[in-house]
């Protein structure tokens, strides 16, 4: 298989590779730093251990939203369970570009969120009555990842191959 016979393949390749990666990126950092917000109040009180873990898990999404972005871009090129599609520069281009939605908002908001987190994670070791409020925070955030995935998935689906 040449590898320059086959751009079109590539470049869908990198497109859920970019999906992945850079939404994973954003989450590691959104989860790392509200984690160490976490550890730290649980320190003080380790009774609040449950309410600052689910606040320290909402900036992972955007990495699980990346991977199904990149199962379904996989899927679409024959890559999972299938022959692989032959796939002209074009198509390949096309869907490269219908991943970068979830791969470039994914890692904006996940990191964002991270930041959102650790200022909830405060309410909470300050207030822990106020756990749902404080919840509503990183959560608003959230609505921007699920949008670009929405047209992550829907630009996928609607190219022909």
């Amino acid at each position: 298989m040449n590898i320059l016979s086959n751009m079109g393949l590539v470049y869908a390749l990198l497109g859920a590779a970019l999906a992945v990666i850079l939404a994973g990126m954003g989450s590691a950092y959104g989860v790392g730093v509200a984690g160490q917000a976490a550890a730290g109040v649980v320190t003080e009180d380790p009774a609040k251990f449950a309410k600052v873990l689910i606040i320290q898990l909402l900036p992972g999404t955007q990495g699980i939203y990346g991977l199904l972005v990149a199962f379904i871009t996989l899927s679409k090129v024959g890559l999972l369970g299938g022959q692989p599609a032959d796939l002209d520069v074009q198509t390949g281009l096309l869907i490269l570009v219908a991943c970068l939605p979830i791969a470039i908002v994914g890692l904006i908001s996940a990191r964002h969120q991270g930041k959102t987190a650790v200022a909830s994670i405060g309410i909470v070791a300050k207030k822990p009555d106020q756990f749902g409020k404080a919840m509503l925070f990183p959560a608003m955030v959230e609505t921007y990842a699920i949008l670009a995935l929405l047209i992550s998935i829907l630009a996928v689906n609607s190219i022909q191959i």
